[in-house]
């Protein structure tokens, strides 16, 4: 796992589990970010060449391709909060696709981060919306999105994301939770260096 930060130290701290292909957009996600908000922020993103393994809560067959998900997203997060020992600083956790599912399971764990940024996050995953209705969140706002054409796949599992981000939003707000699902156009690989920005960006504007 690889830590690489942009910007320069700041009071606040957006922290963004990436693989190499989010990395390659992070100049352009850093930059709309800035124009959306005009606040100064430090982003420091966690690389890892293990997507399905570091940021799954628990470990699931392969819905695509044939790696399975290992549940190493534990690890993962006692490395984030590491990188989280000033608490004058305020720090928000978000990311795309199982990045974002990652972010939002993280928010059940601890109170550390004051928003979660979810964009277009992987709620499909096996059992995940279960999970959500029988534990405590602990975090005050959460940012989801969607684009309108990801559950319009033949895939079985992946066909049920809308019907999960629905359900969960509903949860949330059910729960007092400051909390938006907003709805982009395309599909899962639609412009998620923007979509990652406007979750950001919705969460350091106050939401």
């Amino acid at each position: 796992m690889e830590i690489i930060e942009f910007g320069r130290d700041a009071k606040t701290v957006l922290i963004q589990p990436v693989n190499a292909y989010d990395l390659s957009a992070i100049d352009t996600e850093i930059r709309l970010i800035r124009e959306m908000t005009k606040q100064d922020f430090q982003l420091v993103a966690v690389k890892t060449d293990r997507w399905n393994h570091a940021l799954s809560p628990w470990q699931a067959p392969a819905v695509f391709g044939d790696e399975p998900f290992g549940g190493g997203a534990a690890e993962t997060l006692a490395q984030i909060l590491s990188l989280c020992a000033d608490s004058s600083k305020t720090y928000y956790l978000g990311g795309y696709s199982l990045a974002g599912l990652f972010a939002l399971w993280a928010a059940y764990q601890t109170d550390l981060f004051t928003g979660i940024a979810a964009a277009s996050p992987s709620v499909w995953f096996p059992d995940f919306s279960a999970y959500m209705q029988t534990h405590l969140l602990r975090t005050g706002r959460v940012y989801l999105s969607l684009g309108d054409r990801e559950e319009k796949t033949r895939h079985s599992v992946m066909s049920a994301v809308g019907d999960c981000i629905r359900a969960d939003f509903a949860l949330l707000q059910s729960q007092g939770i400051a909390c938006t699902l907003e709805w982009n156009k395309g599909g899962h690989f639609t412009e998620p260096d923007l979509r990652t920005a406007k979750a950001f960006s919705w969460l350091m504007q106050g939401g």
